[in-house]
C-alpha cells in the first residue's frame, strides 16, 4: 500500500509543470518558489535510527539540512550521506546546539529502524546532531513527500527514481532552500546561515510591525 502511495504521488509531481519561461525543469521552478516564499511543512511523526520518535517542528530554533534517501541506494544516495558526513565531521569543534543539525529520512516503506541504524552506522551519524529516520505512518509519508516537493517512482525491479537535493529548513521550521546534492559542505553552511539570518530578519519586521500598530496614540 505504501509503495503504491509514492509511486501515485511521483506520477503526479512528476508531470507538474514549470515555472513558465523563468524555469526550464519543474525541479528549477521548486527551488524558485521555495525561495522566494519558504514553505510551512506539515507536522509529520517520525522515527530515528534508535526507535525514538521525533518531529520536524522540534528543531524550530535552529537550522537543519534535510535529504531523502533509502538504505539499499547504491547510487545519488550515498552522494547526500557523503555530503552530510563530511558537514558532520566539519562541526565537531561546535557546540552541538549551534550546529547545522542533519536529518536523513528514508522514504522506503521497507526500510526498518534496524536498517536505519546500521546506514547511520557506516555514515558514523551521531543520532544527535544527524539522524536517520522515516515516517512512524506509513499513511503520511505521501504529505512530506508532496511538502518538500520529492518526487519517488518505483523502477519494478526493487529501486527508485527520485529526485535528491538539499534542503534548508530555517529557524522557523520552514523549507527556505534547496541545494543541489553534491552542494559542497562550506556552500551548505554558508546558504543554512543566510536563510537563518533571513529568517530572524523577516521576523523582527513582524515585531515592529506589530509594535507599530499596539502602540497608544498621543
Amino acid at each position: 500500500m505504501a509503495s503504491l502511495l509514492v509511486c501515485a504521488i511521483g506520477g503526479a509531481l512528476l508531470w507538474h509543470g514549470t515555472d513558465g519561461l523563468r524555469a526550464v525543469t519543474s525541479e528549477q521552478a521548486r527551488r524558485r518558489a521555495i525561495a522566494r516564499a519558504p514553505r510551512v511543512l506539515p507536522v509529520i511523526r517520525l522515527e530515528d535510527q534508535d526507535g525514538r520518535p521525533f518531529t520536524l517542528e522540534a528543531y524550530r530554533g535552529r537550522a537543519v539540512a534535510v535529504d531523502f534517501i533509502y538504505t539499499q541506494c547504491q547510487s545519488v544516495c550515498k552522494l547526500l550521506s557523503a555530503g552530510f558526513q563530511r558537514i558532520d565531521r566539519g562541526q565537531q569543534a561546535v557546540a552541538a546546539d549551534d550546529r547545522l543539525q542533519l536529518v536523513s529520512i528514508s522514504f522506503d516503506p521497507r526500510d526498518t529502524p534496524g536498517h536505519l541504524r546500521a546506514a547511520a552506522s557506516h555514515y558514523r551519524a551521531n543520532g544527535a546532531t544527524w539522524r536517520f529516520a522515516r515516517v512512524s505512518d506509513p499513511r503520511q509519508l505521501g504529505q512530506l513527500l508532496v511538502a518538500f516537493g520529492i518526487v519517488v517512482i518505483p523502477d519494478g525491479r526493487g529501486d527508485f527514481q527520485h529526485n535528491a537535493a538539499v534542503h534548508l529548513l530555517d529557524r522557523e521550521g520552514r523549507l527556505a532552500a534547496v541545494l543541489d546534492a553534491d552542494a559542497s559542505p562550506e556552500e551548505v553552511l554558508r546558504v543554512a546561515g543566510n536563510t537563518t539570518n533571513a529568517s530572524e530578519f523577516h521576523e523582527n519586521r513582524r515585531m515592529t510591525a506589530r509594535m507599530k500598530t499596539n502602540r497608544p496614540g498621543p
